[in-house]
This record gives structure tokens, sequence and C-alpha cells, in this order.
């Protein structure tokens, strides 16, 4: 068994990128571990923490251990970065060695052998999707740790952006700039298979009502996905990317079979 840390910016992320392979990894009987660097909540106010709590009910599903808090707040995803709240340190001005340090202990305490975060652009370019970037790299050279980063095909988000442009489901993100998301094609170095776990990981993103039920376009685009019947959904969600820093490929994880020795390949 080997124990995987899958590192995220915001509840619900860990179902988008990731959501197949964790419950791929768990069904096989590795030991998942899902951290957050941020709580979803932008402010403080009455519904602080719900997030989590949905964010918690997402990783039972998906078969993680446990999911954890890093302790940032959101940073959002416009021009502006607002202030702090009271009790928080938004992610995008979080110290890099700092946060690193936090998440490095924890990569060391819970014995990771893997570590999944997120790729140079963080996906499509959102400020703490790069810190994730930033702080995961650091944190996995800090305790020595393999790290393997989510990721998308930039040419498939260059085919799939277009239509959603004109359709205005994308307005914040320029076409220009869409073309430098994700990663290559030739760069992405595994390509999982979680046609199998495609149930279980729209059943974990619906336990997110707080994005399913907003206002904005971003949940009119999570209410169509939940609402995707199931064939469709594992036709669209299918398969998982990640690039592996240096062009190792070959299986995430793979362990060997006398007890207690433990592999990464």
């Amino acid at each position: 068994m080997a124990t995987i840390v899958a590192f995220h910016a915001h509840p619900d992320d860990e179902v988008l990128l990731t959501g197949g392979t964790i419950a791929r990894l768990a069904a096989e009987g590795h030991r998942v571990i899902v951290v957050v660097a941020c709580d979803g909540d932008m402010w403080n106010g009455p519904d602080q923490g719900r997030r989590l709590a949905e964010l918690r009910t997402s990783a039972s599903i998906l078969g993680a251990d446990k999911a954890v808090h890093l302790g940032y707040a959101d940073s959002g995803h416009g021009p502006v970065l607002f202030e702090d709240p009271p009790d928080r340190i938004r992610f995008a001005r979080a110290d890099i060695e700092a946060a690193a340090g936090k998440l490095a202990a924890l990569l060391v305490d819970e014995q990771a052998d893997l570590l999944l975060g997120y790729d140079s652009q963080g996906g499509y370019g959102h400020r703490d999707h790069v810190r994730v970037h930033q702080v995961g790299g650091r944190a996995a050279e800090l305790a020595g740790v393999r790290v393997v980063e989510a990721t998308v095909p930039r040419e498939l988000v260059a085919r799939v952006g277009r239509p959603l442009r004109l359709l205005r489901l994308l307005s914040r993100h320029r076409f220009d700039e869409m073309r430098g998301y994700g990663t290559p094609d030739s760069a992405i170095t595994h390509r999982v298979d979680v046609r199998r776990y495609a149930a279980l990981k729209r059943a974990a993103l619906m336990v997110h009502r707080t994005q399913v039920s907003g206002r904005g376009v971003g949940s009119w685009l999570f209410r169509v996905l939940v609402g995707l019947p199931l064939p469709m959904f594992r036709v669209v969600f299918g398969t998982e990317w990640f690039a592996e820093p240096g062009g190792r490929t070959g299986g995430l994880v793979t362990h060997d079979p006398a007890p207690g020795l433990r592999r990464s390949d």
C-alpha cells in the first residue's frame, strides 16, 4: 500500500481534476489524503466552513482516508486581490516557504510516497492554483517525496475553449490566454483511465452543493455536469491527466509484493 497526498487549491477541485484517480487508487488499496490550501470562503459569514464540510463528504465518497485544510483563505480569480479576512491569509499572499513547510510536515508525518500537485499554469491560471504548483513543488523537495502534476492537454483546452467562449461560459478567459493553459500533449506522462469510477466522481461532485446551487456561470456549468447521464459523464470525465517533472512515465503508483516494502513508479 502506498500513501498518496492529493494537494488542491479549493474544495471541489479534488473532484474535477483528480476525483477518478483518487477513487481508483483507493479501490486498489492505497491510502489517499486530500489536502486543500483554501477553505472555499472569500469572507467570513454564516456559511463559513460549509465548503470544507462538503469537501470531507466528497473525499469520503471517493474513498480517501481524510481531508485536511492547510489553513488559508481563497484569493478569488478577478483582477482585485482583496484584503485578508481577519483570521486567515489569502493563499496568493502566503509565503511559499512557510506554506511548503506546513505541507512538507504533513507529507513526512503521513509517510507519503507521492504528492499530486498542479502544473505551472495551475491548469487555467487561477492564482491559488499557481500557488499550489509552487508550494507543492517546494514541499515535495523539502520532504523528499515524488511529485506528479495534475493537468489537462493544452490542445484539448483549445478545442473545447473556443465553443465555450462563444457560449459565454468562459467569459473571464481570453482565447489567447487559454492556448497557454494546461500542458502540451507531448509532455503528459500519465493518462489515467477512470471510466469505472465515473459514478463515484459524479456523486462526489454533487455534494458540493455550494457550487452547484450558486448563481454564477460557474455554478450553471456545475449543474450541467452533474446533470449529465452517467454514460455521457463517463465519456467526458473518463480520463485524468498528469505530467511528471523529468518526463518519467509508467503507472502513477506501484508497490512491491513483499510485506513492508513500498515503491513508487
